[in-house]
């Protein structure tokens, strides 16, 4: 067996795994013979140290590129398959997480009759958001599959992926997860939780094997497969993407630098590459990179389509 083959069968499937394997498969044969669909992968993965789980290596993601995308990938028309980080942001409810929803609320006594409202000019906010979200629903264009652990995060990326292989050139894979580079095998982790009278522990780490390979070659062999490429060293940033095209033989690879990546991404091909950026009245109007990224996405994606017709 091939090095990811053999790190598959060391891992262990998510709790109803069979049942959201059904959800993927029934959600993508429900979608009409016209509508594409986008695999968006969001937020990062948590590397377990001990069977029983108590500690853990995680990832700095928040899933914004990821939860940003979907919904701009839905206003243009496709079907989105949303694999997340359990607790990551999510389309249409990352506008109003925490603190900042409850400042658009007021309590408004009425006749000893207490109700909540929405405050002023918030309502113009919410209305565009909030009549997606209902269109969206009405549609069914929108299943949500969220994960925790790498392992979770495997075992749904390969669902997904053979779930979307029976409509060819629609699919769309669209991975901004954070997946990390490193995990403790299974057969390395305690059983339970490590004592720190024991004294500092000694932690193993490996390469976690690269699944582009197989998901290009053979799960979904039709796609049009988009990665990501984060960076801190402005060096390696198109240097480390064009390796990877060439390695696994996908349409693009987007990169970005850690310190810019809000504002400014790389889309890099095989024989050449270009910026996508904001301006800064972009930035001052709130516009976010994603709108163009997926509006650009979509336009490459159709061509594509019209190319395997």
């Amino acid at each position: 067996m091939s090095g990811w083959e053999v790190f598959y069968e060391s891992l262990t499937p998510p709790d109803g795994f069979e049942e959201t394997k059904r959800k993927l498969q029934e959600f993508c044969q429900r979608q009409s013979p016209q509508t594409k669909i986008v695999l968006v992968t969001s937020g990062g993965t948590t590397i377990p140290l001990e069977h029983n789980t108590v500690r853990f290596v995680d990832n700095f993601s928040a899933g914004t590129r990821g939860s940003a995308s979907a919904e701009y990938f839905l206003g243009a028309g496709y079907a989105v398959i949303f694999v997340f980080r359990q607790k990551s942001l999510e389309p249409f409810s990352r506008h109003f997480m925490g603190q900042k929803f409850l400042n658009m609320l007021e309590m408004v006594d009425e006749n000893e009759c207490l109700s909540i409202k929405v405050k002023g000019s918030n309502v113009e906010l919410l209305r565009p958001i909030l009549h997606q979200y209902q269109e969206v629903e009405r549609s069914g264009r929108l299943l949500q599959v969220p994960f925790t652990t790498l392992s979770d995060y495997m075992w749904l990326l390969r669902a997904a992926s053979e779930s979307l292989s029976s409509i060819g050139s629609r699919a769309m894979l669209y991975l901004a997860a954070a997946v990390s580079d490193f995990y403790v095998p299974m057969d390395k982790m305690p059983t339970h939780k490590m004592q720190s009278d024991a004294g500092p522990p000694t932690i193993s780490l490996q390469l976690v094997p690269k699944v582009l390979k197989p998901l290009v070659n053979m799960w979904v062999p039709n796609a049009y497969v988009v990665s990501f490429k984060l960076e801190t060293d402005t060096a390696l940033l198109i240097k480390k993407s064009r390796e990877a095209l060439k390695k696994y033989n996908h349409k693009l690879v987007i990169a970005n630098i850690l310190q810019t990546r809000k504002f400014r991404v790389v889309f890099v091909f095989p024989d050449t590459d270009y910026e996508v950026t904001l301006n800064d009245q972009e930035i001052a109007d709130n516009i976010e990179i994603e709108s163009k990224i997926v509006d650009d996405l979509a336009k490459k994606h159709d061509n594509y389509i019209s190319g395997m017709v």
